[in-house]
């Protein structure tokens, strides 16, 4: 068995950042919301005592995997910053990190915090990787997986020798035993084709955003039942629609399948709903117009 730890850093339930390290070097996979940032540092410091902090892989650009960033590196200044071409493009964006901004304020007001630093405008990437590339901290080599879907930006980290995969939310957000909620925003046949990319890849050990590293049970079947629930929930979604439901059904159809249990701590209901009105669009558009 793998002697590297997946280290919960977390300050609240929704955030997503954990340590990858296995006793020589560390890497944080994810960095959580803004209003975190200062508090998962120091959960970093704690963890790593007075070692360093070799790199950040950031998954995609939305606010609760990307914002603590800056905040770490006041920490950790030496941190290589890693994150797909696409969402270093979405970075430089004002509008994007205006709604960032507004969508991490709603959170931290929701978890009770008042006024926190706004270190928005220095998130950076110092190194920016395409489909394939590879990258090295220590004895850690991981390969970079494209996995869109969920965002155009996603990829996932593979880490060959450990068979681990850093996971994506393109692959679904784990729910619990057998429970995988399918989380596309661009595209329903793009997210089963990243679903199917990764399939091709041999993981035993699997860390997912938003609850860090699955017990081997959970592994083993997960990109199946991801796979499979997707089509599954498309296809419900699309009968309910041609049968004369509406886009508030489809919704409860979902809320009432996936919202519930340990789902409803890491997925914020408003985020759920308004994601799911996307996901609901899409499988209009890609499929029933072809069934």
């Amino acid at each position: 068995m793998s002697n590297i730890r997946v280290i919960d850093v977390r300050a609240v339930p929704g955030d997503a950042a954990f340590l990858i390290d296995d006793g020589t070097t560390a890497v944080l996979y994810d960095t959580g919301f803004a209003f975190t940032g200062y508090r998962v540092a120091e959960n970093i410091k704690t963890a790593l005592a007075d070692r360093p902090l070799a790199a950040i892989l950031l998954t995609h650009s939305h606010y609760d995997h990307a914002l603590g960033t800056p905040y770490i590196l006041k920490h950790y200044p030496t941190a290589k910053v890693v994150a797909g071409e696409y969402a270093v493009g979405i970075f430089q964006k004002p509008s994007a990190k205006r709604l960032m901004r507004e969508l991490d304020r709603k959170f931290a007001d929701k978890c009770g915090v008042g006024e926190y630093d706004d270190l928005v405008d220095d998130l950076k990437v110092d190194i920016a990787v395409c489909d394939g590339d590879t990258v090295r901290f220590g004895d850690m080599e991981f390969t970079v997986i494209d996995l869109p879907g969920h965002t155009r930006c996603s990829v996932g980290y593979y880490l060959e020798a450990e068979k681990m995969l850093l996971n994506s939310e393109t692959l679904g957000v784990f729910g619990g035993e057998g429970i995988v909620v399918p989380s596309y925003l661009i595209g329903y046949q793009t997210a089963l084709d990243s679903i199917k990319k990764a399939q091709q890849l041999e993981v035993v050990q699997m860390a997912v955003p938003h609850y860090g590293l699955l017990e081997p049970q959970y592994t083993k079947d997960f990109l199946k039942i991801s796979y499979n629930t997707s089509v599954e929930v498309a296809e419900k979604i699309c009968g309910i629609l041609k049968s004369g439901g509406n886009e508030n059904d489809a919704l409860e159809y979902f809320r009432q399948k996936f919202y519930h249990g340990f789902v409803v701590d890491v997925y914020p209901r408003d985020a759920m709903e308004l994601n799911t009105s996307i996901m609901i669009k899409l499988i209009q558009k890609e499929l029933c117009k072809n069934n």
